[in-house]
């Protein structure tokens, strides 16, 4: 009897922007060329877990759950690029420390549970704003300022139109939210 192996999902977690962070980081897109990411594609990524058995999602939820709630603003205040993967992105000069806290936490908590992902020495939150870009304008521009209240587990797939993402867990991060 053969036996179908068990369905995987490429996952990651990440901070979830709201509507009007969306629209400010829509204005920085404005004067970028290459393929711009969806509008509702944007957010920083915490972790990139890569394709993961289904049956672990509970799992990955229960961390979901279980990491720490803060209260956190990411002041969006920079225009980067990755030359090697031609990647236009916006960023932090200064990394708050709960965003570095929560990051960490949820590392430990993957690394407790057995899971695999992509370990970076050092984290670096960024918005992917465009891929296949051109090196963007270094302009000044008024910092936004992004009160994070929602941590989700997300799903990434190969789309017709191209990749899609969907929230499968989310949750506020904030206490008080």
């Amino acid at each position: 009897m053969d036996r179908k192996p068990p369905e995987s999902l490429r996952l990651f977690y990440a901070l979830w922007p709201d509507q009007a962070t969306r629209a400010a980081l829509g204005v920085l897109q404005a004067e970028l060329q290459g393929r711009k990411t969806l509008h509702g594609n944007l957010h920083v990524t915490l972790a990139f877990l890569g394709l993961q058995p289904a049956e672990r999602l509970p799992s990955l939820r229960q961390i979901l759950a279980t990491l720490p709630s803060m209260e956190m603003t990411l002041v969006i205040d920079r225009i980067g690029y990755f030359p090697r993967h031609r990647i236009a992105w916006a960023g932090l000069n200064e990394i708050p420390e709960n965003l570095s806290l929560l990051q960490r936490s949820l590392s430990e908590a993957l690394v407790q549970n057995e899971f695999t992902f992509d370990r970076q020495p050092r984290f670096k939150p960024h918005i992917t704003l465009a891929r296949d870009a051109a090196v963007p304008p270094q302009r000044p521009f008024e910092a936004i300022h992004w009160r994070v209240d929602h941590l989700a587990l997300v799903q990434s797939s190969t789309e017709a139109e191209g990749v899609g993402y969907r929230v499968l867990a989310s949750r506020r991060l904030n206490a008080a939210g």
